[in-house]
């Protein structure tokens, strides 16, 4: 005859040291996770962070090869004929077709993209202002007055410059010319290892002449450039 006692006997539980240990497996278990965690978390976020950077670059290298491409042959005034556009290893000022919300009709801007220096770091900066007539007597640069900045690129990421005209040679300067570049290469580099990246690139200008003077292929005129790069060699590139 089995008595209520020997049932619950059969119908015992976890004793206190079996939970204890349980728990402490389950410290151990949860310990681990956490340890590869803290060291495989930092990897992703930086590889994420890698990603997103190299996006944002790949966006602002097509806004920069956009507006070069619309550059427009525009003399700063009736009394001179030459092109306003002014090219440095480290910047560039052309003239382009208005673009904005607030752009009523046809208009052009006058654009600058250069390195400035923005809480003591340089960044690629991109900034515009209105176009209108320039007094021969007096530089361009002092006569404009950009406004709205915008920046392309932050540290540790440096743009540069370098032009070419109808003789397919890249100089580093285009100064005083009779006609715009017919490209513009844009090299990027990452300043900390000075590695080039593979969004460097090479843009055409739809336009390097005044209207109806056509494109005979003769050089060009330019105020600087001693050593010269070959047109289409594109930029050593290392990876973004």
């Amino acid at each position: 005859m089995t008595t209520g006692a020997d049932k619950r006997i059969g119908e015992q539980g976890f004793t206190l040291l079996e939970a204890l240990a349980a728990l402490a497996l389950t410290g151990l278990v949860m310990s681990a996770l956490a340890t590869i965690t803290a060291q495989w978390l930092p990897n992703w976020n930086r590889g994420f962070d890698r990603i997103q950077q190299s996006e944002l670059v790949g966006i602002s290298m097509r806004r920069i090869a956009a507006d070069l491409a619309a550059a427009e042959y525009v003399p700063p005034n009736r009394d001179q004929e030459k092109p306003l556009f002014d090219g440095s290893a480290s910047s560039v000022t052309f003239v382009r077709t208005a673009l904005g919300p607030n752009v009523v009709g046809v208009g052009l801007d006058v654009v600058r993209i250069g390195e400035t220096t923005d809480q003591g770091r340089l960044v690629t900066l991109r900034s515009r202002a209105a176009f209108g007539p320039l007094s021969p007597g007096l530089s361009p640069s002092d006569q404009i007055n950009f406004s709205d900045p915008v920046v392309l690129l932050r540290p540790p990421f440096r743009l540069s410059f370098a032009y070419a005209g109808p003789d397919r040679v890249f100089r580093d300067a285009w100064h005083d010319a009779d006609k715009l570049p017919a490209a513009i290469m844009l090299t990027v580099r990452d300043a900390a290892s000075g590695r080039i990246l593979s969004v460097s690139t090479v843009t055409p200008l739809h336009v390097d002449a005044p209207a109806g003077s056509g494109n005979s292929g003769d050089q060009s005129r330019d105020g600087a450039g001693n050593d010269g790069k070959i047109a289409g060699a594109a930029p050593k590139q290392g990876g973004s």
